[in-house]
């Protein structure tokens, strides 16, 4: 196969001194390759027949809270997005990523369940009680943080301080991403329809607990006192 130019040559450069720094991950792929014979007719099926999640996860990008880890879910159960503070973002115009995985989940993988999953200790929400002036490197990070003063300020009405206040924040921007979720139309459809739940969570990184908003009490529930 000929050669094409597709990349600027100090893209190149960078390329070729990232070559190094991913040995482990693509040793890891050889593992993959490897160790999980006993999974190919199953990945095969999957590459034939197309994905049919159960659900749309939408959680934050940190590294430490991975969905399919705290679901036991797994090859093609969830349908991921991630990003920056678990963010369903208001200005659609400005970020359509989000909307897009929304829709596809919603009108084509016809998933019935749509997950926004926190996280206590959230970077995204501890830069917006600190004050978004601060970012002043982070153009782009501060602009997409500026949905969460919101919900920072709801957790500061409460009167709390310190952790609770923290993790209080953390808890209203689940809520609120749930109502920026439900704002987009072809979800309302399908709630109307009965066709699809939404679930607040939020992960505790230290305790490994997942904490679930129960709507019948309006409060957050230990995910292990739902289970029947």
């Amino acid at each position: 196969m000929a050669k094409t130019k597709r990349l600027m040559s100090k893209t190149v450069r960078a390329v070729k001194r990232g070559r190094e720094t991913t040995q482990g991950f693509l040793a890891g792929h050889q593992h993959f390759r490897s160790n999980f014979f006993q999974e190919r007719t199953f990945l095969k099926r999957l590459a034939v027949e197309g994905q049919t999640p159960k659900a749309l996860y939408i959680g934050c990008s940190d590294s430490r809270v991975v969905p399919e880890y705290l679901t036991h879910a797994g090859v093609g159960d969830l349908f991921v997005v991630r990003n920056i503070a678990n963010h369903v973002p208001k200005r659609r115009a400005k970020d359509l990523s989000v909307g897009a995985a929304i829709e596809y989940a919603v009108t084509v993988l016809k998933v019935k369940d749509i997950i926004v999953c926190g996280h206590y200790g959230c970077g995204g929400v501890k830069a917006a009680i600190d004050g978004l002036d601060a970012l002043t490197k982070q153009v782009e990070l501060k602009t997409w943080l500026k949905d969460l003063v919101d919900s920072v300020d709801k957790a500061k009405a409460s009167g709390l301080t310190g952790d609770a206040l923290f993790r209080r924040a953390v808890e209203e921007h689940v809520l609120d991403a749930l109502d920026d979720l439900i704002s987009f139309s072809c979800v309302r459809e399908v709630l109307d329809a009965g066709t699809v739940h939404v679930h607040g969570w939020v992960y505790d990184l230290h305790s490994t607990q997942l904490m679930v908003f129960d709507a019948d009490t309006d409060a957050w529930v230990d995910a292990l006192k739902l289970q029947k």
